[in-house]
Formats: structure tokens, C-alpha cells, sequence
């Protein structure tokens, strides 16, 4: 006989960054499964050091980090440690990333700009990831960028049944705040049955989050908006574009998105909106000055977790969502 056969089984292995710590747990426990212990901390110059206290080679390694504020910070402790991994020869590595940051700059709109996004992709590759998991990419076409399989989650469901529960289906209309996330709505009318919706924008081009006019397409008199986003940064375009529909005779506005960046000067504009809830995943944490009644939060850690049990055992992530599409 050639060569030695193995009789060892394949080892799932979760670990976490320093990022978003509470997610991480909320998966390890749906997975049944704990977290391996890691040392991370920073030097006095920033320099970041990570080390596993377990042995992962021969494991399949799942390493989840989100992109949150400091973002620069949380990316490259997630490139040093899929570094880490690498080396302690891992079986397979999937990095996941429930927000995918820079996946804003996934084009060129003038010249002599960067698309970051692609260059996020090169990094995770050159860092020695096999295999990308993430939640509702701001544009689907970054799936192209990584060399390798990615399996793109949804938080549709999860959102679109919350706000079923809640509200009468026959008053109800979507709303998409702009003409990129249309197809993200149409997804939404054909789970709630509800008509669709558009917020047309005009944005200035010299000055960045400022929005110039807004115009109503579709008839959202007397009904119940659901305003449809993948991310809220700042607030502006998702409460200007409420203010629109209420204008134009709205008689409630709930807003949805998978994201909440909330940065600068979001938790004013949130506090001081007249939509009557504001419903987000927990992909990113929830920054605590956020404490108010009409902001809800909802899990994500059962969809990635399952996610991952398929990637593990060879199934299928995308039946998963097929009855979401």
C-alpha cells in the first residue's frame, strides 16, 4: 500500500475579532459551539498582535469580523489574522464580513478614483482567504471581485416578515429611497404582496451626503410606507426621503435597513424623524447613544450560523433564501 489514510473527522473552528464581539457569540451559540480564545491587542503605536491559543491546523476556519468605526482598524486586525490562520496551516479559511466595508466605492463615477471595494477583495485573497460570507453587499456586483467562492446572505426575510406581523398588508406600500435599490423592493413586493414605490433623488455632485430634490413615484397616499435600505449612514437620505412621503400624504413611515452605520449626526436625525419605527439587523452594533424606543433590532446570527453549517457540510446556502427571491 502507497501512502497513510486518515481517519480524522472535519473541525469546525470560529473566531472572532475584537469588532463586533457580541454578534460573534450570538453565532458561536446558534452554531453550539465556542469561540476560540484569542490574544489581541494593540501596540502603543497601533501596530495590532493576534495570536490563537489553539491549534488550527487541519480545521475548517471561519473568521467573523464588521467593519464598524474605527474601520480602518477592524479591517487590518481581520487581514492579520486570516494572515495567522494561513500560516497555522488551516484547512480552508471563510471570512466573514456581515458589513463589507468601502463596498460603497465599487465604481469609478469620476476619474482618478479608486474602487475599493475590488481592492477590499485582493486583500481578503492575498490574506490567505478561500471563500467570502457576507449580508447584503450594498451592490451585488462585488461578488465579482473576489476570486472565489462568495455567499451573499439576505436579511430580507427576516425584515420583510417582522414588518408582515406588524402591519395591515392592504395599506401597506415599499418604497425604495432611490432607483439603485428597486430591485431590492421588488424583492419586497413579491414577499408582502404590496405595491411598489420610488423616491426619486437628485444629488450634488460637489458635496457628498447632500441630496437636492426629491419627487414621489407611485401612490402612497393614506398608506403605510415601508422605506426599503441597505444601509443608514448619516440619516439624511432615508429622513428627507420620509419627509417626502409624508408630503405627499403618507399616513405612517417605517424604515428598514440591513445596516446601521449611524454615524455623525444620525442619532439626531433618527430622534427627531416622525417615522414611527426604524428597524435594523445587528450586523453592526448598535451605538448606545441609539438607546430609543422606535429603533429595533434584529438578529442576524441565525441566518449567518446556518450559513455556515451548510458551507461546512458541503450543503446549500442558497436554499436558504429561495423562497425570498
Amino acid at each position: 500500500m502507497t501512502g497513510i489514510k486518515t481517519t480524522g473527522e472535519k473541525k469546525l473552528m470560529l473566531f472572532s475579532g475584537r469588532a463586533h464581539p457580541d454578534l460573534a457569540e450570538a453565532v458561536a451559540r446558534e452554531l453550539g459551539v465556542e469561540l476560540v480564545p484569542t490574544k489581541a491587542f494593540d501596540f502603543a503605536n497601533g501596530e495590532i498582535y493576534v495570536r490563537f491559543q489553539e491549534s488550527a491546523r487541519g480545521a475548517d476556519c471561519f473568521l467573523i469580523q464588521s467593519h464598524t468605526r474605527p474601520i480602518n482598524q477592524w479591517i487590518m486586525e481581520q487581514l492579520i489574522m486570516l494572515d495567522a490562520l494561513k500560516r497555522a496551516s488551516a484547512r480552508s479559511i471563510t471570512v466573514i464580513v456581515p458589513f463589507y466595508g468601502y463596498a460603497r466605492q465599487d465604481k469609478k463615477h469620476r476619474g482618478r478614483e479608486p474602487i475599493s471595494a475590488r481592492l477590499m477583495a485582493d486583500l481578503f485573497k492575498t490574506a490567505g482567504a478561500d471563500r467570502i460570507l457576507t449580508v447584503d453587499l450594498h451592490t451585488d456586483q462585488i461578488q465579482g471581485f473576489f476570486d472565489g467562492p462568495v455567499d451573499h446572505l439576505f436579511a430580507l426575510p427576516i425584515l420583510a416578515d417582522y414588518v408582515g406581523a406588524k402591519v395591515d398588508r392592504n395599506k401597506l406600500t415599499v418604497v425604495s429611497p432611490d432607483a439603485g435599490r428597486v430591485r431590492v423592493a421588488d424583492r419586497w413586493c413579491d414577499r408582502l404582496g404590496a405595491p411598489l414605490a420610488i423616491v426619486h433623488k437628485r444629488r450634488d455632485p460637489d458635496v457628498a451626503n447632500q441630496v437636492k430634490v426629491h419627487e414621489v413615484v407611485g401612490d402612497v397616499k393614506g398608506r403605510v410606507c415601508v422605506l426599503v435600505d441597505d444601509m443608514i449612514d448619516t440619516g439624511g437620505t432615508i429622513c428627507a426621503a420620509a419627509d417626502a412621503l409624508f408630503a405627499n400624504g403618507a399616513e405612517d413611515v417605517i424604515v428598514t435597513a440591513t445596516h446601521g452605520v449611524l454615524s455623525g449626526p444620525a442619532a439626531d436625525r433618527l430622534k427627531n424623524s416622525k417615522v414611527s419605527e426604524f428597524i435594523l439587523t445587528d450586523t453592526l452594533p448598535t451605538p448606545g447613544e441609539l438607546n430609543l424606543d422606535k429603533i429595533t433590532v434584529l438578529s442576524m446570527a441565525p441566518t449567518i450560523a446556518n450559513a455556515v453549517r451548510e458551507v461546512f457540510e458541503d450543503g446549500s446556502v442558497t436554499s436558504l433564501f429561495e423562497d425570498s427571491h
